[in-house]
């Protein structure tokens, strides 16, 4: 958005929560630390609880999936519902933690916006160790809740001397957690199919952050990313798919934790940790130069959004939102409104 349109969002009216809802002292001073000292934290925490959200549910679900098929009773979970699990992850990521940190909780996205979008090397480096923690931590959690049915799979797997065969697939104890793929199975097709779901995935990302689209309002783009991820699931897992760096080395790395360095996946584990980044980048080459259009008009939506964003960067810094005398200092300004928007 160029600065002139800086005084559009401006001119709106807002009404902050300070101003209408009471705070304790404490609350005023942790507040005033958290948006000079402490911002980055806060922003660290929330893209750690992001990526936690959508790894605890989807893997949570992969773990009761294992469970029944092992034990044999049918209804326990399925591919379906593991597809719904990380999609209403990853909406409850979005909608809980994105106002805080921007909601990337994807190392591509974050990747992505230092190339497209300015984002600073330094904090793209801390957001995604960040994400890769909370997938890590959501891991741990995850076989610590369900310990005692993962050490009954193990027992009955090792009884029927299945366990050294497919613990470290699809259908083993570490691959409820870690990415595998069959036995077998042609590496070529799996990048191949790992890189057009993720390629497809970022494109309506890219959709979802296009300012210009009606069809998809900050409102409607969380549930619209988030289905998108579950059709992935639904018609693609089979073959393997990771579509996040995050979720696939944190996931990784808990295995390793777990069950050594047999746990490490191979050359497949490079196709999963990497593969989403340059797939994911692409997109937002094709969505720019060749679905985008900057000639189209901001929506509304979209409008009462950034400003929102904006009322709140200048609030939280004590900008008082006036004009200076000085034409040059103003637009220094607004350059770093914009940014931080």
């Amino acid at each position: 958005m160029a600065v002139a349109g800086m005084h559009v969002l401006r001119r709106r009216d807002v009404i902050h929560l300070a101003d209408i809802q009471p705070r304790s002292n404490a609350h005023v001073a942790w507040e005033r630390i958290r948006h000079r000292q402490a911002h980055w934290f806060v922003e660290l925490v929330a893209e750690f609880m992001g990526v936690f959200f959508y790894t605890f549910a989807g893997v949570g679900s992969t773990v009761v999936f294992l469970v029944g098929n092992v034990a044999g009773e049918n209804g326990l979970s399925s591919m379906f519902q593991i597809g719904c699990a990380y999609s209403l992850g990853i909406l409850l990521a979005l909608v809980v933690c994105a106002p805080t940190s921007g909601g990337h909780f994807n190392p591509a996205v974050t990747l992505s916006f230092v190339l497209f979008r300015g984002f600073p090397p330094l904090k793209a480096l801390r957001y995604i160790v960040a994400q890769i923690l909370g997938a890590y931590i959501a891991c741990l959690l995850v076989y610590v809740q369900y310990g005692d049915f993962i050490h009954e799979v193990t027992e009955a797997l090792r009884a029927a001397g299945k366990l050294d065969a497919v613990l470290f697939t699809p259908n083993g104890p570490a691959g409820a957690f870690a990415l595998y793929v069959s036995p077998g199975s042609n590496l070529g097709r799996v990048f191949l199919n790992e890189f057009v779901v993720d390629f497809l995935i970022g494109l309506v990302i890219w959709a979802c952050l296009d300012p210009t689209n009606f069809s998809a309002s900050p409102t409607t783009a969380p549930l619209i990313i988030a289905f998108t991820y579950g059709v992935m699931v639904w018609g693609y897992a089979t073959e393997g798919i990771a579509t996040n760096a995050a979720r696939d080395v944190g996931a990784r790395l808990m295995a390793l934790t777990i069950w050594g360095l047999d746990a490490g996946g191979g050359r497949y584990a490079a196709i999963a940790a990497l593969t989403n980044i340059p797939a994911t980048i692409l997109a937002g080459y094709f969505y720019t130069f060749i679905l985008g259009d900057s000639s189209r008009v901001v929506t509304p939506a979209h409008v009462d959004y950034l400003g929102g964003h904006l009322a709140h960067e200048e609030h939280s810094q004590g900008v008082v939102a006036r004009e200076s005398s000085n034409p040059s200092y103003n637009e220094k300004s607004n350059e770093e409104a914009i940014e931080r928007v």
